[in-house]
């Protein structure tokens, strides 16, 4: 039996040993394989939109969208959905509502944020609740009293009313300023305080610049909804000449009907500013929602 029970604890670890690499390399391959994967769900569909975009009205009546072009220098598509599309004008529509609505969100939600976390008044918790039931109703049940308001104001049909709705109905970047201010000693406002500093002065000189993370994160968040968005815009600006950069894909519709080459080339314009601008800042977005994510 003593032999026996060497023989067999002896075997023991070599069979383990087998087994561990076989395991590995699978999960290793696996791995690889859902990267894989999740790259081409999200390559292949732009790799449709380039290709189909530099081929001719007969190439795309010919082949399937991933054929190649006959000409891989073919403009034509892209001149005419810039001219014809009024994208500059688009353009510069997005990046005014784009501008303001993001510095508009950075000052009210950090601001309520430094109120909420540092002052103490009445019904504080009742406040909280509501911002919370806020955030959990559905922005289209109030849709009717919201345009109402917006008429009202004199706003409708302009640029400031996209700028007015995405500055006041963003819940999220409260709680995002919020969970950061509350991670900031209140030490540093009591020494500001005992050397003569209000509680602006407290607020744009100590606890601004220790908010670059969540500023950081909540540009990110709300910029990428700002250009995605598509409902606001078309509701509250109607008129042709107010088109943003995704109303104005939308109208592509009409005057090209099936000419998806001039549509596939107007996608990628549009995909061109927000791809610079994440190849420009994609330290700071990282680092955004890293910071983000630990608080």
């Amino acid at each position: 039996m003593t032999v026996l029970d060497g023989a067999a604890m002896a075997r023991a670890p070599r069979s383990r040993g087998r087994s561990t690499p076989i395991r590995s390399r699978v999960a290793v391959a696996l791995k690889y394989l859902s990267l894989v994967l999740a790259g081409a769900v999200v390559l292949v569909p732009l790799a449709a939109v380039l290709l189909t975009s530099l081929r001719t009205n007969s190439e795309m009546a010919d082949g399937p969208s991933l054929a190649a072009p006959n000409n891989w220098i073919n403009l034509h598509n892209y001149v005419v959905a810039f001219n014809d599309g009024r994208m500059l004008r688009a353009l510069w529509n997005t990046s005014f509502i784009l501008f303001f609505s993001v510095l508009g969100t950075v000052l009210i939600g950090s601001m309520t944020a430094y109120a909420i976390d540092r002052f103490h008044f009445p019904f504080k918790k009742l406040v909280m609740a509501l911002f919370l039931i806020a955030s959990l109703v559905p922005s289209v049940t109030t849709q009717v009293a919201t345009y109402q308001i917006v008429n009202n104001l004199g706003v409708m049909d302009t640029r400031w009313a996209p700028v007015l709705l995405y500055m006041g109905t963003d819940i999220v970047s409260i709680y995002i300023f919020l969970q950061f201010i509350r991670s900031i000693p209140v030490s540093l406002d009591e020494a500001a305080r005992l050397d003569g500093a209000n509680s602006f002065t407290i607020y744009w000189r100590i606890i601004v610049p220790l908010l670059k993370p969540a500023i950081a994160t909540v540009v990110i968040i709300k910029g990428v909804a700002i250009y995605n968005d598509f409902y606001i815009p078309f509701l509250y600006m109607p008129d042709d000449n107010l088109g943003t950069i995704s109303t104005s894909l939308f109208r592509f519709k009409g005057p090209f009907g099936a000419h998806w080459e001039v549509i596939s080339a107007g996608a990628a314009l549009v995909i061109i500013p927000s791809l610079v601008v994440f190849l420009a800042l994609q330290r700071f977005i990282y680092n955004g929602f890293a910071s983000g994510a630990t608080k």
